[in-house]
């Protein structure tokens, strides 16, 4: 403000400017001086804003106003030590762009509306975009957490909304003919293990993460169950041993014997040596002139099935670990769901069926 400029007070903290009417905090914490333009039409409002800029002052730590936004990143990285390695190449790849741009700006600094020019400068897709705003989100939110700042410069900068594509899923007849592929390559090592790693995800409607963790301890043969662990979800589940998967886990079991000389496996070793098929079933997709399926493809074709056959869909959701009672099976694999009410439909005819109990009248 120049010398010509006259400030009135007009509250405790609270000042005004006499010719351009705007609203000024001015207060005096922890020894030092703070001002700051108030964005106000009328006093009512300032004095809003006035107790904002006070709860926001009061909970930044005094000490550390001048953390980077650099600094803050390789505190973020630092904390994803345990993570997946697709997971930290992911966050680095975003916090290096983040520091290209603010690496020595005081976090406090930076402005909502500079943190959108930034996130606009990128020629990406809505996932992308929403990978870099959470990503800028959680650094910032480190700062807020640990009371460097005072509030998130991202709050309010709203994800874009993913359009919903039909992924591409094999369909019963495709995922046997690609297992038969893969097992009959007569220059492949692993044929063997690979085309049963790929049958089991289709038979038993796990994915890659589930089946590569399974032990022989997590396989009970009498009671017909699979425990498993659903690592999106860090929580462990059974999935029973359905009757099309139990051919293909006796086999893998007396092959187990045979390795252990005879004797039953350890309940730590491993069902499938066999890490990830991903080799195999993209060539076995070229071969065959298919769309190139991943390993959760499969997972899709024992869902679809399972819906077309006629489980309820709280079933299937229980079957993959899911809590939320089927919501998410009914919204990803709602173009399976016409066919399972076609059948459906075809039973609501004037006929009794044979499988119908009659009821009995004032029965609870």
């Amino acid at each position: 403000m120049g010398k010509s400029t006259s400030l009135e007070k007009v509250g405790e903290c609270l000042y005004r400017n006499t010719s351009s009417g705007s609203y000024y905090a001015l207060l005096k914490l922890r020894g030092k001086q703070i001002k700051r333009k108030l964005d106000a039409h009328d006093l009512i409002e300032a004095k809003r804003k006035l107790r904002d800029f006070k709860d926001e002052q009061e909970r930044i730590d005094p000490g550390a106003g001048q953390i980077t936004v650099g600094a803050l990143c390789d505190r973020l990285i630092a904390a994803t030590a345990r993570q997946s390695e697709k997971t930290k190449e992911r966050k680095t790849l975003i916090t290096e762009r983040i520091k290209a741009e603010w690496e020595s700006v005081p976090a406090r600094k930076v402005k909502k509306s500079e943190v959108m020019v930034w996130l606009a400068k990128f020629a990406f897709g809505a996932a992308s975009y929403n990978l870099h705003l959470l990503l800028i989100r959680e650094v910032f939110q480190l700062a807020v957490d640990d009371k460097l700042i005072a509030s998130n410069p991202t709050t309010g900068i709203e994800k874009k909304r993913l359009g919903k594509p039909i992924k591409q899923t094999p369909t019963m007849e495709q995922f046997q003919a690609i297992v038969k592929d893969i097992r009959t390559q007569p220059f492949s090592d692993t044929r063997d293990e690979s085309a049963d790693l790929v049958e089991f995800y289709g038979l038993a409607g796990l994915g890659r993460a589930e089946a590569r963790s399974l032990t022989w301890g997590d396989v009970n043969f009498k009671d017909s169950q699979i425990i498993t662990f659903r690592h999106k979800t860090i929580s462990g589940f059974f999935v029973p041993i359905f009757p099309q998967v139990r051919p293909l886990l006796e086999k893998r079991y007396a092959l187990a014997q045979i390795v252990n000389g005879g004797k039953a496996p350890s309940p730590t070793t491993k069902v499938f040596t066999v890490d990830d098929p991903k080799k195999a079933i993209a060539g076995s997709c070229s071969r065959l002139n298919l769309p190139s399926f991943s390993s959760r493809s499969f997972r899709r074709t024992f869902i679809t099935t399972a819906i077309e056959r006629g489980v309820d869909v709280k079933v299937i959701a229980m079957w993959q670990g899911h809590k939320d009672g089927g919501k998410l099976i009914l919204s990803t694999y709602s173009h399976v769901r016409p066919v399972h009410s076609d059948q459906m439909a075809k039973l609501m005819t004037m006929e009794r069926p044979a499988n119908v109990i009659e009821m009995q009248q004032g029965a609870a």
